[in-house]
């Protein structure tokens, strides 16, 4: 079963929507890319990064995760069953992390 996506937390849609539009859509490919995955193509793509955040959690003890968007941006995502939770959107790689 393919990834879906929830991209409704309004911290990611403000910081999505602020992107210049090369960076915006280079997002959006991503996004786009990661509807056609499966989770194990998620884990396993050496091209998203998807790494473990060890120093947080969500307000629920969830795990969270940071996964790359673009050469410039990081996600903070979370899974839960088939959706990927994007909670915020990071310029750097070391923001993603506090």
């Amino acid at each position: 079963m393919n990834v879906r996506l929830d991209l409704n937390n309004p911290d990611f849609q403000k910081d999505w929507f602020a992107l210049q539009k090369e960076e915006f859509i280079a997002t959006k490919n991503t996004l786009r890319k990661l509807s056609s995955m499966d989770w194990n193509h998620v884990y396993y793509n050496k091209g998203l990064k998807w790494e473990k955040i060890q120093s947080t959690k969500t307000n629920k003890g969830r795990e969270l995760y940071a996964i790359r968007l673009s050469k410039k941006h990081r996600a903070v995502v979370y899974r839960e069953c088939e959706f990927m939770i994007f909670v915020s959107l990071h310029p750097d790689h070391d923001s993603a992390y506090k």
